[in-house]
């Protein structure tokens, strides 16, 4: 069973996922400026013991780190890197985890909807692959997500000023998530930015549920994903692989940043990558947002000290993982499956799709016997791969 809060926590989050995206910050016709939401309640931060305060606010000096063959050999490949999917679609961003899940099922439509969105933000104007898709469905899915998240907090408009504000607001409502986590035993919507050592990428996402476990000797948090459903059926087996891939990219995102809190935590990577400078002053509102949440942070340099000071408070996450459907009828849950963490498998996935954001292979279509997903695409009518076995 769930366990409702007993509290509400101040979070910081943006609008958007899973976007860490810091280009938002120079004004176009087709885009407009970039807002945040504050989540607060009536009670405050306050409420919260002072020796969890203190175990925040003990932000240590920085280390002396250096990167300079990450950066080297970063720009020794800029010229090949500039025609792949990740530096045209994800410079400055990272590889969102929903790009893993999207691109395993279906290739071919990740490609078409990455140059569709280009396509609307150059031009300014839809894009129309045989019509966009937001049905009712995915609409009661997002609001059904809302309505859970604002069961745990309540937002207030906050607006960013500049790329390290929108840094620092998705550290600090994972700070705060961690946080209300540890003390309530459940958070929801939680930020997680990881540098996947393996894969030598930066990977983003937006974990929907988090849970202690209920034995007091297991301290190894429960990440939970939520799939809601329109017609109360069982998912598919490729549904359900879909929804195993993207959990267990989470827990490979949660333990990487665990292992490594302690040692080789890679802040000059950090500030490399999206490009960001460490001692620009955060705006006002964020400063005071951050004295709120329990530690004082003039610059994106504190912040993500404190980022790493509260990773080190945490375990790595339970082995086993929860994919959950629930029907938007009634919110009654549908299917609830435990899964068992397997990370070669989930490490064999990334590296999959990693070779054709990077450009190493082309993109293939579905395989013959999962083509029933062909009938819920934008662009088909754009596909070779589609064949309509009716009309021939």
């Amino acid at each position: 069973m769930v366990r409702t809060p007993s509290k509400k926590i101040p979070l910081v989050i943006l609008s958007d996922d899973e976007n860490f995206y810091t280009e938002a910050y120079t004004p176009s016709k087709h885009k407009p400026p970039s807002t945040s939401k504050l989540h607060r309640n009536g009670k405050s931060i306050d409420s919260v013991s002072g020796k969890a305060k203190r175990s925040l606010s003990m932000c240590s000096e920085p280390d002396i780190e250096d990167y300079g063959d990450f950066l080297r050999k970063k720009k020794k490949n800029t010229k090949a890197d500039n025609n792949t999917l990740l530096h045209r679609f994800r410079s400055k961003k990272g590889l969102f985890v929903t790009d893993v899940t999207q691109t395993e099922w279906c290739e071919r439509q990740m490609e078409f909807s990455l140059f569709s969105e280009e396509w609307k933000n150059n031009e300014g104007k839809p894009m129309y692959f045989g019509g966009e898709r937001n049905t009712e469905a995915m609409k009661a899915g997002r609001n059904r997500h809302v309505q859970l998240q604002l069961e745990v907090q309540t937002t207030v408009e906050l607006e960013a000023k500049s790329a390290e504000d929108v840094m620092a607001m998705k550290l600090v409502n994972f700070i705060n998530g961690v946080n209300q986590l540890l003390f309530d035993g459940l958070t929801r919507e939680l930020p997680i930015l990881s540098f996947a050592f393996g894969e030598g990428i930066w990977m983003v996402g937006k974990i929907d549920e988090v849970q202690m476990p209920k034995a007091k000797k297991d301290h190894n948090p429960i990440l939970i994903e939520l799939k809601t459903r329109s017609q109360d059926t069982v998912p598919s087996e490729a549904q359900k692989r879909n929804g195993r891939i993207q959990l267990m990219c989470y827990k490979y995102l949660w333990d990487s940043l665990v292992a490594h809190a302690h040692h080789d935590f890679p802040r000059k990577q950090l500030y490399d990558y999206f490009e960001l400078n460490p001692r620009r002053t955060l705006s006002k509102d964020l400063r005071a947002a951050c004295k709120e949440s329990g530690f004082t942070a003039l610059n994106l340099g504190d912040v993500v000290r404190c980022y790493q000071n509260t990773c080190k408070r945490l375990q790595p996450s339970n082995e086993k993982l929860v994919l959950r459907y629930e029907s938007q009828r009634d919110h009654s849950v549908l299917v609830e499956e435990k899964i068992a963490y397997d990370e070669g498998w989930v490490k064999s996935e990334i590296g999959s799709c990693l070779e054709l954001w990077l450009g190493q292979r082309e993109a293939s279509y579905v395989a013959e016997d999962e083509q029933w997903k062909c009938g819920y695409c934008d662009f088909v009518s754009e596909c070779l791969g589609y064949t309509d076995t009716d009309s021939e």
